[in-house]
């Protein structure tokens, strides 16, 4: 520990200039935590860290640590006008931890983590960590000049969502079980992802986050990845070994709320200064958490930097806003009387949508080909439309409506599909008005929800054939693809963060053939245009029949930007064999199989239509050639036409 660490000085303005706390409290300083925070700097020749922290309602700040034995009369800061407090302490240096002491006006004492800290001690510690994040050496150059071609709305997206947590699990002989660090995972979760096909991971959020509960989704460290799984040096190192691999890596991204624990944001500096003093405005009471205040400049500018924070330090390629709808309606979750209306008597909350916006705006502004993605559960328009045309100006959404109703259709038995058929065919009148992506994600695997494979109706063999059948149906369908850990092998087991998934299932035969059927549909995904080129325009879909109730057959054509890119996907979700089943196609000649769900090595019952079908001259489905098919039992069929 270090004692002799001399007082503190003011920092140099110009370094922390006017100019940059002007911004800072119009709230347009778009990186804000390249002053903000702890930076190891040199002034006059002599080493040491600069401090700044915004706590403008403080009678006094002083900045505590291991290097003055967080005794708070040895570095008390130096406030400004603008609510900014800053020191600069010779002879501190990187892994130094720290906290503010903040003494409010009514003589309180709090010790607040430094809301803008680059790192952060392991839980339960609170403490803030000096970090370098500038020594780290990328070699992702070629990735990052691909990106906006590789991440354009045109090229294939499918999406590997994990909790780092729970993804894989090592002995331990201490603890039983240990998290996988950063470089551990860089080593088996890649491999894993490039050997499935997937083009993107999506990380539950790895923001610190005290309690394992919450899943990263309560921040305490909105600019500190968490130290469960190593440092930030080592998070840059899995981010860039993705990037060498080919892969994006999307980041979940938390601006609706914040937890209430003491050394977080809450009442910060002796108020609400990040949140609404007014409960009817500033708390989430399903989730026991804080709203940020989108009204105030300064609350804005945090949350912008933190934003573009993740897409400059650490390269990551797209965020996934969560819980938009919550931000966008100030009657979220709230029964009459429990919220205030905006301005104009309405439920909407105007100064969210003004930041979603500007958000968007900034981000693909300064990143062009940067995803973001909008975890957005209601009819809300234009979510994923320009801003300059009334949007929100997220690049694509998550598509809540298509997930419930066709997992509420698999859920039922196949003798009662044909009174359902409509939850398979409704989400088609809204498929183009947003850029979806279709999301089978943690949500739907929790809280008593039970896994994918468990929600499929039927025995042991139907649920397995269900399962392939509704990837199926989903990989042919219009929209990207995000799929849930553990979900690509039909885990039995409900999800539960604080266990690895359940890996012993692949010693099993059916669960080894469903995870073979995913990958072979990503690769097929991705090696067919036709499946991804016009995922947002009428068209690249089309129906054959959606009628067919009776056999609660569905058939379908996707296309992509050239004639020569077709296919026909046909799912029978009976678990009868359809012979000499017949549907018109637009194009005559030979087609062969590039998809069949039922096959024995994905441990179905090996129905097949053999390795060519040739078209008939008659006419169906308003073409003048058609196909007549055997469709397998719970079966998904994709058929290209031969050159």
């Amino acid at each position: 520990m270090q004692r002799d660490i001399p007082a503190g000085t003011a920092i140099p303005t110009d370094w922390f200039s006017t100019y940059d706390r002007y911004l800072f409290s119009e709230g347009t300083h778009e990186r804000a935590y390249e002053k903000m925070g702890a930076h190891l700097q040199r002034f006059d020749g002599v080493d040491g860290v600069a401090f700044a922290v915004w706590a403008p309602n403080a009678e006094q700040v002083a900045i505590i640590g291991d290097f003055n034995d967080w005794d708070p009369n040895r570095h008390p800061m130096h406030p400004s006008e603008s609510g900014i407090w800053s020191l600069f302490i010779p002879g501190v240096s990187e892994y130094a931890v720290y906290k503010y002491r903040i003494t409010t006006r009514d003589e309180q004492i709090l010790d607040k983590a430094d809301p803008f800290g680059f790192a952060m001690e392991e839980r339960p510690r609170t403490g803030s960590v000096v970090a370098d994040l500038n020594r780290y050496q990328w070699t992702d150059s070629a990735w990052m000049a691909e990106r906006q071609h590789r991440q354009s709305l045109e090229s294939p997206i499918s999406i590997y969502e994990v909790h780092l947590g729970s993804w894989r699990r090592e002995p331990d002989t201490r603890w039983g079980q240990r998290y996988l660090s950063y470089r551990e995972l860089a080593a088996t979760l890649i491999p894993y992802v490039l050997e499935m096909g997937y083009t993107h991971i999506e990380l539950l959020p790895i923001t610190e986050h005290p309690f394992d509960g919450s899943w990263g989704y309560q921040v305490l460290g909105f600019f500190a990845p968490t130290s469960r799984f190593g440092t930030p040096e080592d998070f840059m190192f899995f981010v860039d070994q993705c990037h060498a691999a080919g892969l994006g890596v999307i980041l979940d991204w938390v601006p609706a709320h914040f937890p209430k624990d003491g050394a977080g944001l809450n009442y910060f500096d002796g108020t609400h200064l990040y949140a609404h003093a007014n409960p009817l405005q500033g708390e989430h009471q399903d989730w026991g958490t804080l709203i940020f205040n989108y009204n105030r400049n300064e609350v804005r500018a945090f949350l912008i930097s933190n934003a573009l924070f993740w897409l400059d330090k650490y390269h990551i390629d797209g965020l996934r806003v969560d819980a938009v709808a919550s931000m966008l309606y100030l009657d979220y979750s709230r029964q009459e009387g429990e919220w205030i209306p905006n301005e104009y008597g309405g439920r909407e909350n105007l100064a969210a949508i003004t930041f979603l916006r500007k958000v968007n705006e900034v981000v693909h502004g300064i990143f062009p080909g940067v995803l973001t993605i909008a975890e957005e559960s209601t009819s809300w328009p234009m979510v994923s439309s320009p801003t300059y045309l009334g949007g929100l100006g997220f690049s694509l959404k998550w598509n809540m409506g298509w997930m419930h109703d066709t997992l509420s259709y698999m859920s039922k038995d196949s003798l009662f599909r044909r009174f359902h058929h409509h939850l398979m065919t409704f989400g088609m009148l809204y498929a183009f008005h947003e850029n979806f992506i279709l999301p089978l994600s943690h949500d739907e695997v929790v809280h008593g929800k039970g896994s994918l494979l468990n929600k499929m109706a039927g025995d042991e063999w139907q649920k397995f054939a269900n399962l392939r059948l509704y990837f199926g149906f989903m990989w042919g369908y219009s929209g990207k693809k995000l799929l849930f850990m553990g979900c690509e092998f039909g885990q039995w087991k409900e999800w539960n963060h604080d266990t690895g998934i359940d890996w012993e299932a692949l010693t099993a035969p059916r669960h080894q053939g469903l995870q073979r059927f995913v990958r072979d549909l990503n690769l097929v995904y991705r090696s067919e245009p036709s499946l991804y080129e016009a995922d947002f325009d009428w068209s690249g879909f089309s129906w054959i029949d959606a009628n067919d109730t009776d056999n609660s057959v569905l058939s379908f054509i996707r296309r992509g930007k050239t004639p020569d890119d077709l296919l026909i996907i046909v799912c029978n979700f009976t678990p009868i064999v359809r012979q000499e089943y017949r549907i018109g196609v637009p194009r005559a000649g030979s087609y062969r199989e590039l998809i069949n769900s039922d096959l024995e090595i994905y441990g179905g019952s090996g129905i097949s239509n053999g390795p060519t079908l040739t078209t008939l001259p008659e006419k169906s489905h308003a073409w003048d050639h058609s196909l007549n098919l055997v469709l397998p039992p719970l079966g998904t069929l994709f058929l290209k036409p031969s050159p």
